[in-house]
């Protein structure tokens, strides 16, 4: 016994043996030719299972008599299909062509190689007539990605191909982890926080930062509501960087639905993924070590500008990101809306020399009557660089910036001189008595 098998030497004789195996008893049969003709009509009738194939399909009379007579004449290795002369060439595809076909094959598997073509010369990125279907589809056989029915559902959980409607509907956000940084004598790690339209894979905002806060991330928004609107939906990883209430509720008052993915589903946000892997190829890898955010931010600029937003999209079949982009209509956000919305509020004391800490920063409170309260002081996300302020009693009390060499520097009150009259308010309960009776007694002409 031996557990040793005997399998073909390559794809070409194992297709040579499936022919043999077709045609062999007819080969092994002594027929005349009117014989012939009619067990090969026979055979054309049949189903065969090619190998490497999925479905059955049948052979033409002429194909089988081709095999007949070559097996007949020279053997199983007559059978073997010849490799055609210009393999692998396909003069008519660029480079550029044939990245781009491929990536339309991964991102649409089940879009036929006809209707493809079809689009790319609708959209003049190829020339009618200068590619054929039969040399794409030769192509992606080559790389092992053949279309794949929708009908055909490997295990694990189903999924459906989705898009947005139009531009500005839903938004995805996500944080890419970057290479190392060298500043100096320490290193930082790198974050990009990224905002994407789902239409048209547009990226609305692309900000490199050393960190992945919540408060990045409402940065990164608010720059982009303010450049180009209000989305419908945004859609957003399930990480602490999104989960935050500050977020939440500023998404309600702008009537921004809020979604989020499921957690350790990573197939879920496949467009933001696909993005962060050409952002990766393109951009992040060729990062020098001593690269600062300035550096990072420009090279990130000149990726989407001059090449990303202008190329052709494999997930949007041939267009371009600017070109699906440039048909949006989203609302205007208003200013005031948007700082309203963004408002946050904390409770501070105040101390006996009015003064309080927000956001790390030291506030004099101009009423003195709140020295050694508890106050409510609120600021707006959306305007940075503003004083907050002290709501008391309905009442807003802006603060102002402590500067400790100005008040130190301030002229003090100079105290009365002894001896000096002061200006005092005196201060006797007794005196509006002693005036209404005086009064009283100069109205009657009495005396005491």
């Amino acid at each position: 016994m031996t557990n040793e098998e005997m399998t073909p030497r390559d794809d070409a004789e194992a297709l040579a043996l499936f022919r043999a195996q077709v045609v062999g008893e007819l080969v092994a049969r002594s027929l005349e030719r009117g014989e012939l003709r009619a067990a090969l009509r026979e055979k054309s009738q049949q189903h065969f299972r090619p190998p490497n194939s999925l479905v059955t399909r049948t052979y033409s009379v002429p194909t089988l008599e081709r095999w007949y007579y070559a097996l007949r004449i020279g053997g199983l290795e007559a059978l073997r299909p010849e490799p055609r002369s210009d393999r692998g060439a396909a003069k008519a595809l660029t480079d550029e062509l044939r990245t781009l076909l491929l990536d339309i094959r991964r991102d649409h598997p089940s879009i036929s190689a006809a209707l493809i073509l079809d689009t790319l010369e609708r959209l003049g990125r190829v020339e009618p007539g200068a590619v054929s279907a039969n040399t794409v589809r030769r192509l992606f056989r080559r790389h092992g990605i053949s279309r794949v029915s929708k009908k055909h559902t490997g295990p694990g959980k189903e999924r459906r191909r989705w898009e947005a409607a139009r531009p500005g509907v839903i938004w995805h956000g996500d944080v890419c982890h970057g290479p190392m940084l060298t500043l100096g004598s320490e290193t930082k790690p790198l974050r990009i926080h990224g905002l994407l339209d789902d239409h048209s894979r547009y990226v609305v905002a692309l900000v490199a930062c050393h960190t992945e806060r919540e408060v990045d991330m409402l940065r990164v928004l608010t720059d982009a509501l303010r450049r180009w609107g209000t989305p419908k939906t945004l859609y957003l990883d399930n990480g602490s960087t999104y989960r935050g209430d500050i977020l939440r509720i500023a998404c309600e008052r702008l009537d921004v639905r809020l979604v989020h993915a499921q957690p350790y589903d990573p197939q879920a946000r496949g467009k933001m993924e696909r993005f962060w892997r050409t952002c990766r190829e393109r951009c992040l890898d060729h990062l020098p070590a001593t690269a600062t955010l300035h550096d990072v931010q420009l090279r990130l600029y000149a990726f989407l500008d001059e090449w990303y937003h202008r190329a052709p999209h494999a997930g949007l079949i041939g267009q371009a990101p600017a070109q699906r982009w440039a048909t949006r209509e989203l609302p205007a956000v208003d200013e005031e809306r948007l700082r309203d919305a963004l408002v946050v509020r904390t409770t501070r004391r105040v101390s006996n020399d009015g003064v309080l800490s927000v956001g790390g920063r030291l506030w004099e409170v101009s009423a003195g009557i709140l020295a050694g309260c508890r106050v409510v002081v609120e600021r707006s996300l959306a305007t940075p660089d503003e004083a907050p302020w002290v709501s008391h009693n309905g009442e807003r009390m802006p603060l102002t910036a402590v500067r400790v060499l100005d008040n130190a520097r301030r002229r003090r009150a100079e105290p009365p001189k002894k001896g000096a009259a002061v200006d005092l308010i005196p201060f006797d309960p007794m005196q509006p008595l002693v005036d209404a009776s005086v009064g009283r007694t100069t109205r009657t002409g009495g005396e005491r």
